[in-house]
């Protein structure tokens, strides 16, 4: 969350000539419904389980994406699994550290229900640890890292692209 996937996503999306795909919103249309409702109404069991069935069903595609997952996504199920056994996949970790990250979503913590209830800074620091904590061993596990923190958007895709040839 905030490490700028959608946007740097949508922007890559655009100079490949592809389609960008937010797994989350993915899931909500399919859903008709929010994540944030899924998870309060039906559990993350249930979520996690949807998440799953949608990124295979988009990986069972033959057209040409880039797709943004949800922080979780590759930490839960045979997600990590899918994606490395998918040939077409080109598996991208924006890093960004957890001051920049507790800078960027301070600004955008009403609209993040995940964080809308921590009131204060050190509140949000320490969920943003634990939550990178737990992570980072399935993070880690993608081929490309890309340290984002102080960096342009353009410079960021340049990066990504470079990667790719």
């Amino acid at each position: 969350m905030g490490s700028g996937k959608s946007t740097i996503g949508k922007n890559l999306a655009t100079v490949l000539n592809y389609s960008f795909l937010d797994l989350d919103d993915y899931i909500s249309d399919r859903e008709s419904n929010t994540i944030t409702d899924l998870f309060k109404n039906r559990g993350e069991i249930y979520f996690r389980k949807k998440e799953s069935f949608y990124l295979n069903e988009i990986l069972d595609t033959d057209e040409d994406i880039v797709l943004a997952l949800g922080g979780g996504t590759p930490c839960y199920g045979n997600n990590l699994n899918l994606l490395f056994s998918n040939s077409r996949v080109e598996l991208f970790y924006l890093k960004l550290s957890i001051p920049l990250l507790v800078e960027r979503l301070l600004k955008e913590k009403e609209s993040r229900p995940l964080i809308s209830h921590l009131n204060t800074r050190d509140e949000l620091t320490e969920f943003i640890g634990k939550h990178l904590f737990e992570r980072s061993q399935f993070y880690n596990k993608a081929p490309n890292i890309i340290t984002t923190d102080f960096k342009s958007e353009k410079d960021i895709v340049e990066e990504i692209l470079m990667s790719l040839i």
